[in-house]
């Protein structure tokens, strides 16, 4: 029976809100360091791949470690997983502003992700403990919108602290939310955990991390090397290997780290879309405009920020809003419409030619923006709403997993296929066409110009703006597949609780 007296809901109310700061402080450090990635550059020097590591190495180790996080959380309590996680992610953002050079800051940043990931897998399965039905479905929303409110806020706070103080700001500004976070929010959370978690799947948590980085290290390095290099087939084949190994480990397990039979539920299959299409729609723009805009455009890191608005702004606002719509119209509705809207405005982004004015770019980031804010907020609800309620546990862990992840891959496989595009748009350079496309693609027009002295600026923008079109177009060929996908699993059949609400309302 649910508790309802006033110290229960200030409780629930504190363990909300330290979960909404968490939320906010995550996103933050995924926006910030990528709008700051040229100005590290031009500090700490660093190779185009080893920069990109920056951001790519953070979203690895979340998505390989986000499963584990809950499964700790599950055995040795959610508050204390919590506490541990929000602490250590606190000392290393503090650490990684005093970064000497590029490969220890990117070592840390791939610390600071597996502590995030603690810290918000033990926040989630917290969360889940203490809401249940309209009032979880309010809760998730919530930490959407504060999701949103660190990815809409995070470019525009880096900006301003990079003018101000300089990109190691960025960091300690990220330690000093991390602070505030454990003073007021994690000594409210009450201790809970799952008396049936009795050991952790240490075999199938080594066997999916090991996957994943050996696939991200595949794609990221395929562009310098070439994907037909040895070490990158090498990998390849090493993350299918292990893609093996790790079904099988988990298949024989007692206690699964992820319980394959939930594939058996087609549509816990097919909404496992809606984390993609977000990943291409929302994040991978995210992730390449900043270098655009100050690369290839000339703006400041702050008017960086500021562009970004129209695409991140909506991201605060629309998930709760959408979570208070799901009362009146199907989720599936609400989210496959939106990533149809978030394809159009891939497709007029796509439009956009170097050197075009700034409010060019407004109207289809404001459109993807509010697109991909429909699902966003209602993604992990209905995650769990496809499966059976005994099932909803492991459903979040999946789910989330898949989120991350896929949010990782998505960056690695956008920045790979635009460097393809880039290159088949260059004059032919032999051997050192991989590096020069990979600089043009990431806007470092200067070193490329090294790499061929030969070749004019004007044919690197040429090349960048087409490869950029092109690249927006299979985002957007991406988004629409999995708008179709997700009302064909959510909208067209309904899933278990649907048909028990149902059943209910005729009774």
């Amino acid at each position: 029976m649910t508790d309802a007296s006033p110290d229960a809901a200030r409780k629930k109310a504190f363990i909300l809100a330290a979960i909404f700061l968490v939320a906010v402080t995550i996103p933050i450090s995924f926006t910030g360091p990528a709008v700051a990635i040229p100005a590290i550059g031009h500090d700490l020097g660093g190779s185009v791949t080893a920069l990109n590591w920056i951001v790519s190495g953070f979203m690895l180790a979340i998505g390989s470690t986000v499963m584990l996080g809950g499964a700790l959380a599950d055995q040795y309590g959610r508050k204390r997983m919590f506490t541990l996680g929000m602490a250590a992610f606190t000392l290393v953002s503090f650490v990684i502003g005093f970064a000497p050079n590029v490969l220890v800051l990117d070592l840390m940043r791939g610390v600071q992700g597996v502590a995030g990931a603690i810290a918000l897998s033990a926040g989630f399965a917290a969360l889940a403990q203490e809401f249940e039905g309209p009032a979880r479905t309010r809760a998730l929303g919530m930490i959407g919108s504060g999701f949103g409110i660190g990815i809409a806020f995070g470019p525009i706070i880096a900006g301003l602290l990079i003018a101000s103080f300089g990109w190691r700001a960025i960091f300690f500004a990220t330690a000093a939310a991390g602070a505030l976070i454990l003073a007021l929010g994690a000594p409210r959370l009450r201790e809970t955990r799952d008396p049936g978690a009795t050991r952790i799947d240490s075999l199938g948590a080594a066997t999916f991390t090991a996957t994943l980085v050996a696939l991200i290290f595949a794609i990221m390095e395929g562009p310098a090397l070439g994907f037909d290099h040895p070490l990158v087939i090498g990998l390849f084949a090493l993350a299918g290997a292990l893609l093996i190994a790790f079904i099988t480990v988990e298949k024989l397990a007692t206690r699964p780290m992820l319980d394959l039979a939930l594939f058996t539920y087609g549509r816990f299959v097919g909404i496992q879309a809606l984390p993609v299409a977000v990943a291409y729609s929302f994040v991978v723009p995210l992730f390449l405009l900043p270098i655009r805009f100050v690369r290839v455009e000339g703006m400041s890191e702050l008017q960086a920020g500021l562009m970004l608005l129209p695409l991140s702004a909506p991201i605060a606002i629309v998930p709760f809003t959408a979570a208070n719509l799901a009362r009146f119209i199907p989720a599936g509705v609400l989210a496959s419409g939106g990533l149809v809207l978030s394809a159009v405005g891939l497709v007029w982004l796509a439009a956009i030619a170097p050197g075009a004015a700034p409010m060019a770019f407004i109207p289809p980031l404001l459109l993807v923006g509010i697109g991909a804010g429909m699902p966003w907020g209602l993604m992990d609800d209905l995650a769990i709403s496809v499966v059976p309620t005994e099932r909803a546990g492991m459903a979040t862990g999946i789910f989330g997993t898949m989120r991350v992840a896929g949010e990782t891959v998505a960056i690695a496989v956008i920045g790979a296929v635009l460097a393809a595009f880039v290159g088949a748009g260059l004059p032919g350079t032999g051997d050192a066409i991989e590096g020069l496309a990979l600089a043009v693609a990431n806007g470092a027009f200067e070193d490329a110009a090294q790499l061929a002295p030969a070749v004019p600026h004007a044919v690197f923008a040429a090349a960048y703006g087409s490869a950029f079109r092109a690249t927006m177009l299979i985002a957007a060929g991406i988004t629409f597949a999995a708008a179709l996908v997700t009302f064909l699993a959510l909208v067209l059949r309904p899933g278990p609780r649907r048909r028990e609400r149902m059943l209910e309302i005729e009774a």
